[in-house]
């Protein structure tokens, strides 16, 4: 099988070549195309992927382009893990937000929005392509905003599109391993938008356990999401939220964190992606060393301004490795091989959720097969929390028809009517300032 990976010289490339490595069953990749725009970046990438390869015998053969459709032609699988306008675009979003005291995280709030207005009209082009170029082919997304840009490729590609997210599987793994219970024989109830979703329930044979964690003080003060919200709220809650959605139940303390850093996340991955990528061009200096070193630092970092306002410490060695790669890997081997499994991904809501229409890209569990991802019965939502989902989605339609229309005016309401910004004016102040630094948005108008 052939699989393009667009975004190739991106960081996080290698933990999916990694994964690719360990896969020895018939019908694997054996074919990877890298495709970028940047050449130094391809080039290091597949440095450190030479690397990894070395002694493993039928490792993929590897290859490297700068050109889209070459990349697409003939691929059975297409990875889309773009950044359109890079670290520094990402840093842009959180400054011009900051200065207008609301978030700026890249996949939540008015950064979340600014990156979703300048993805949408890419990831739509790549979707045209590949629905011309390569039409039996899956495309599997890992481009945030994840939820958002799934529902923009959907609308060209239907299902054979499905969008993956390692947030969802790491709590449920966090909730097993507090419980005592092997994640791989538990159910987990959950159910949600990307970056926006709950664990209501988590079951084995039957029976659901998650009410012996929420009665349990000490358990839940033993894992990252119980430090991060706290015991009382998420009794309060009776459920467990993504990590994400500290930004929404704690969204003062998080900007107030976020403000007072010496630099935003996005500067500190510029920065440290850049040495990265400088140190993997020298020849004399292994590659994968430095990739190792990098990632580690990036891992023990993440969130850390949230933890920082909880008081939740270090993240723990076990949460450290990271995880969409083997998301991935399952979704593949489960589609090329019909090895039946079930998998928490981003797919068209089909009546899952009652509250959303069926083409919302949602994030619940899914039967994956060979004809693809199909979404789970799941309960309602909880009052509180389909609101919540509601609000979210539509800002997201907004998203989409902006980058669909070219409007200004359909920009300035996407902001307003996000939950995290408060002010009509901090809208029109929003866009006026990402035109300023994003040539990419320069189609509003």
């Amino acid at each position: 099988m052939r699989l393009t990976i667009l975004g190739g010289g991106g960081f996080r490339v290698p933990l999916v070549h990694g994964a690719l490595l360990t896969d020895r069953g018939a019908g694997r990749v054996t074919h990877v195309v890298l495709h970028d725009l940047d050449t130094d970046r391809l080039a290091a990438v597949t440095r450190v992927l030479a690397e990894q390869a070395a002694g493993v015998p039928d490792a993929p053969e590897v290859r490297a382009t700068t050109d889209l459709d070459e990349a697409l032609r003939g691929a059975d699988f297409v990875f889309s893990a773009i950044r359109v306008g890079g670290l520094e675009g990402r840093a842009h979003d959180e400054r011009v937000a900051l200065a207008e005291g609301v978030l700026g995280q890249e996949t939540v709030g008015a950064g979340g929005i600014a990156y979703g207005l300048r993805t949408v009209p890419v990831a739509v082009d790549i979707a045209r392509r590949v629905a011309r170029l390569a039409p039996d082919a899956w495309v599997i997304n890992f481009t945030n905003p994840a939820g958002l840009v799934t529902e923009a490729m959907s609308r060209h590609l239907g299902d054979r599109v499905v969008g993956i997210c390692d947030s969802p599987v790491g709590l449920g793994r966090r909730i097993a391993r507090v419980l005592g219970v092997d994640p791989r024989r538990a159910w987990i109830d959950y159910a949600g938008l990307n970056h926006l979703g709950w664990v209501r329930g988590l079951r084995v044979a039957g029976r659901d356990e998650l009410p012996r964690l929420l009665a349990d003080p000490d358990l839940l003060g033993s894992f990252e999401e119980g430090r991060l919200f706290g015991a009382e709220w998420l009794r309060s809650l009776g459920a467990i939220p993504n990590e994400y959605l500290h930004y929404y139940y704690f969204n003062r303390e998080a900007v107030h964190a976020h403000k007072r850093g010496a630099r935003t996340r996005g500067a500190f991955l510029r920065d440290q992606q850049a040495r990265f990528y400088e140190e993997a061009g020298n020849p004399d200096v292994s590659a994968l060393a430095a990739w190792d070193r990098t990632r580690a630092e990036r891992e023990a970092t993440y969130m850390a301004e949230n933890r920082e306002t909880a008081g939740a410490g270090e993240r723990e060695a076990d949460d450290l490795s990271g995880g969409y790669e083997k998301v991935a890997l399952a979704l593949m081997r489960a589609i090329a091989r019909d090895e039946r499994t079930t998998l928490i991904l981003n797919v068209r809501n089909r009546g899952t959720l009652s509250a959303l229409d069926s083409e919302a890209v949602v994030e619940v569990p899914c039967l994956v097969d060979a004809s693809g991802a199909h979404p789970v019965s799941v309960d309602p939502l909880p009052g509180h929390a389909t609101g919540l989902v509601c609000a979210v989605k539509a800002v997201e339609r907004e998203v989409l028809a902006a980058a669909e229309s070219g409007s200004r005016a359909t920009a300035v309401k996407a902001f307003a009517l996000h939950p995290l910004v408060d002010s009509v004016n901090v809208a029109r102040r929003l866009v006026d300032g990402y035109a300023a630094v994003h040539p990419g948005l320069a189609y509003l108008t």
